[in-house]
């Protein structure tokens, strides 16, 4: 099993959290990409693996400027996604209530409008309680891999 993560930021947060994850969880997952969104469109979700979305919020509520060619390619070259499993990871600040998190909950929601199958709840960091969102994005994508994504990953259909 692969997992790739798929990284938008502006200010490498969100890059600095999908690398914990990406050291922290080698135990657990074969394989763990980082993938910067530059340049990325729809077809970044073609392969045969668990993806999960991580995420910085920006401006008004946007995916951060590097994530935005992905994201609205989602819309310009809409495809059917029923094979893509994946997670979100979505960063944010609460003292902009109004749009906290909107970086990963966008793309949840254009996911799972083309078909994919989101694994668990979106995981969201709040960038005001003081906490490091390398620590708790790694604890919880350890429990988001053991209890959710890979226990769906070995079950067969009949």
């Amino acid at each position: 099993m692969k997992l790739k993560i798929l990284v938008g930021t502006m200010t490498s947060t969100a890059d600095y959290v999908a690398q914990a994850i990406q050291m922290d969880c080698a135990d657990l997952v074969d394989d763990i990409e980082v993938q910067l969104m530059d340049g990325l469109d729809i077809s970044a979700f073609d392969e045969d693996a668990l993806y999960l979305i991580c995420t910085s919020t920006y401006g008004s509520g946007d995916v951060p400027d590097n994530a935005r060619a992905l994201y609205e390619s989602l819309d310009a070259q809409p495809k059917y996604l029923g094979h893509v499993r994946y997670g979100v990871i979505a960063l944010g600040d609460r003292t902009y209530m109004q749009t906290f998190a909107f970086g990963g909950k966008k793309f949840d929601e254009r996911l799972q409008g083309l078909g994919a199958q989101r694994i668990g709840e979106v995981w969201v960091h709040d960038a005001s309680a003081g906490t490091l969102p390398e620590e708790l994005g790694t604890a919880w994508c350890r429990q988001w891999l053991e209890n959710e994504a890979l226990p769906a990953a070995t079950q067969t259909t009949a």
